[in-house]
């Protein structure tokens, strides 16, 4: 005769489905990431170096919306996002329009030669914008000397 049969001599008898999720790759995977994260910020440069000339006068700016920014190389930003000098043009048009008593203000570097600093200035204001103005630091007093 035969053998009894029974549900648990087949195959997962007495098995619960397993129904916890294995973290640990996750976690891995997170850390690995999170290194590289770490390791690649400081790589990013945001924005460009600018040394600006200091005066006696100079203000904090407390809300600058528009900053048109140029390097020692002559490169050409517009609120830290690299433009081409033949479409800061259209870009100030565009703002003039929309925005006709909007002050634009102009940070250049100070090694840049003033004729530069004078012709960003000029595409600015023949697009139409009639505000801009000039960013400077505040200058640091010299200490031991009086004027």
């Amino acid at each position: 005769m035969g053998a009894p049969v029974s549900a648990a001599s087949g195959r997962g008898a007495g098995r619960r489905p397993l129904a916890e999720i294995n973290v640990t790759p996750l976690v891995d995977v997170m850390l690995v990431l999170l290194i590289i994260s770490l390791v690649a910020a400081p790589m990013l440069e945001r924005g460009i170096k600018l040394d600006l000339p200091a005066t006696e006068s100079a203000t904090d700016i407390e809300e600058a919306r528009v900053v048109v920014a140029v390097d020692r190389n002559g490169r050409i930003q517009v609120n830290d996002r690299p433009v081409h000098p033949d479409l800061l043009l259209r870009q100030m048009r565009s703002l003039a329009a929309a925005r006709p008593d909007e002050t634009v203000f102009l940070r250049a570097d100070k090694l840049l030669p003033y004729g530069e600093v004078l012709l960003v200035m000029d595409r600015i204001r023949k697009a139409g914008v009639t505000r801009v103005a000039l960013v400077t630091v505040p200058l640091e007093p010299r200490s031991g000397k009086k004027p």
